[in-house]
């Protein structure tokens, strides 16, 4: 079934660019470069035979429920990290797993952390490299650089099924390596640096509709022996108009060691 919805595109242009996050030491405080505002076609994976696979397409959506009711405070962490390393262990054949973020997104204009609305991917290859280090320490990262190694996202509505500003993605097989793009991002503690996808009418989105708190997108964000990062986003779309619960997330950055 093909939907149409709104997102926000990064632009070309002669210079470096940059989101300032936290700006001021205000937290939730954003700085944007430009981003052009585009309608795309896309296709619910619910209403379609074909299969959407990590391997091939470096995202999946599947079941996990799991014992976390409530994602307030830490008392929820362990356990959720021991659900998701069980589950990447398995599914992905991963030998070590590193869950190291989580970040709860509402999308409400008072919520310190939003959806993100730009079409982009988590890292670049630079910027992997330097949060691998971060993550493990010099030494350690250097023996996981030898072998092959991932940034992987499991993405996770909490409380309510979504109804609206769902998480699309778009398929790297329709993506032009011109499409990408480096943007830094600079936090009043330290720098990093994703890449943003610039429009194309070639792309291929793909989403899944009225996805509940007991199912998952598992997708590729960064990966040392070549599978695709993957471009995403929240998509401006409402699925059922009399519906009114808010959309709130969580997605957790997790290492993958294969």
């Amino acid at each position: 079934m093909t939907r149409t919805a709104t997102v926000n595109y990064h632009v070309h242009k002669p210079y470096r660019q940059a989101f300032e996050l936290d700006a001021g030491g205000i937290a939730g405080n954003l700085i944007s470069p430009e981003l052009a505002s585009t309608t795309v076609a896309l296709e619910d994976t619910r209403a379609t035979t074909k299969t959407i696979d990590f391997e091939s397409d470096a995202v999946e959506f599947v079941r996990l429920e799991t014992q976390v009711q409530d994602f307030a405070g830490d008392d929820w962490i362990q356990t959720y990290d021991a659900e998701l390393t069980a589950m990447l262990l398995d599914r992905l054949g991963a030998r070590e797993v590193v869950v190291f973020d989580h970040t709860v997104r509402v999308d409400d204009p008072e919520a310190t952390r939003k959806p993100s609305r730009n079409v982009h991917s988590d890292y670049s290859k630079s910027g992997a490299e330097k949060r691998l280090v971060d993550l493990l320490g010099a030494e350690t990262a250097e023996g996981w650089a030898r072998g092959h190694y991932a940034f992987v996202n499991v993405w996770r509505p909490v409380e309510h099924a979504i109804n609206s500003a769902p998480l699309g993605f778009v398929l790297p097989s329709s993506v032009d390596p011109s499409d990408w793009i480096l943007i830094d991002l600079i936090y009043p503690n330290r720098k990093g640096q994703i890449m943003g996808l610039v429009g194309n009418p070639n792309h291929k989105w793909v989403y899944q509709s009225k996805m509940t708190p007991g199912e998952v997108a598992i997708f590729n964000i960064y990966d040392n022996h070549g599978l695709p990062s993957i471009a995403h986003g929240a998509l401006d779309m409402v699925e059922d108009p009399n519906v009114t619960t808010i959309r709130k997330s969580i997605e957790s950055r997790i290492l993958v060691r294969y």
